[in-house]
């Protein structure tokens, strides 16, 4: 497991490398630059501002110093705003992972639960009840599901806030839009994996043995029909931070989503390529995390 985990480490480092390397040169090939909005500057001033931002150095060593800084952990300076990379990740991470992580919660716990009674229930009205809720969630944007969901426990049942952040009653809301496109994934899969395991010889056998339905499905088929499940784990969690930003906005919570979507409009070099190695480093390391949990949950699965 040890070699495992070092050949995906020294993986990792190679795919940051390679992200970083694209998303320089392609950011510096769109025409613009970060000023080019702002009204017209003094020669002299412009001259300035470059300089500290070495954007007058040719193009080549303005990669190999921002590597070189990159490198040593320090991500760079906003072009934009007066905060650093490191100081905007080190405030908004919690925040969007405190968001991401009850969406992601609400997403597998709601979609996990639906499938397996659609799958057990097979052919009969909750089947097609909840695969048509699926099938409608995965339709519907998460900005859509937004819009009902305020009417609905903001104005009509008057439960939760419009928006805001710093209290749980605030976060329940929009974790519940950002999360239930993915709840409703969660549920198509985990019904297709565990219609396949339940026609599957050993749940036959323990059927046989005169086990109890439930724990036929929860010990025998459900470790199986989690498999799939646990595959979409990591896109999963791409899709909930970088799908965050609408939700973010509509619910005025200070994330990183809000940041991303701004640094791009700017072009705000050093925010745009520290959030981007961010993400990468978050996708790399839940892919690693589900490798890990394939091992768990079937015995036949090998690291190598």
């Amino acid at each position: 497991m040890t070699t495992f985990l070092l050949r995906r480490f020294g993986w990792m480092l190679i795919t940051l490398w390679v992200v970083f390397t694209v998303s320089f040169f392609l950011m510096r090939s769109v025409p613009g630059g970060p000023y080019d909005s702002e009204r017209a500057l003094e020669p002299e001033i412009e001259a300035n501002i470059k300089k500290k931002y070495r954007l007058d150095l040719p193009l080549t060593e303005q990669y190999v110093y921002n590597l070189g800084e990159t490198l040593s952990g320090d991500l760079g300076v906003s072009m934009k705003k007066d905060y650093t990379t490191n100081r905007l990740v080190s405030e908004a991470l919690p925040v969007s992972a405190a968001l991401g992580l009850l969406a992601l919660a609400f997403a597998f716990s709601i979609g996990l639960v639906a499938g397996v009674v659609s799958a057990v229930f097979r052919g009969t009205f909750a089947d097609f009840a909840l695969m048509s809720i699926a099938t409608v969630g995965i339709a519907l944007p998460n900005f859509v599901v937004a819009g009902f969901a305020i009417i609905l426990f903001v104005f009509i049942l008057q439960w939760l806030p419009a928006a805001g952040w710093g209290s749980l009653d605030q976060l329940v809301l929009p974790a519940l839009c950002l999360g239930a496109p993915y709840a409703a994934y969660v549920a198509r899969i985990a019904r297709t994996g565990m219609l396949d395991v339940l026609g599957q010889d050993h749940i036959r056998t323990a059927r046989a043995k005169g086990l109890s339905p439930f724990v036929v499905v929860a010990k025998h088929a459900l470790p199986t029909a989690l498999l799939p499940v646990v595959s979409f784990l990591g896109p999963a969690v791409a899709g909930i931070l970088t799908g965050s930003p609408v939700i973010e906005q509509i619910f005025a919570i200070p994330g990183l989503g809000w940041h991303f979507v701004q640094a791009a409009i700017d072009k705000d070099y050093p925010i745009a390529m520290g959030l981007v190695l961010l993400y990468t480093t978050l996708l790399y390391v839940m892919n690693l995390i589900v490798d890990l949990l394939y091992g768990v949950l079937d015995p036949r699965v090998e690291w190598k």
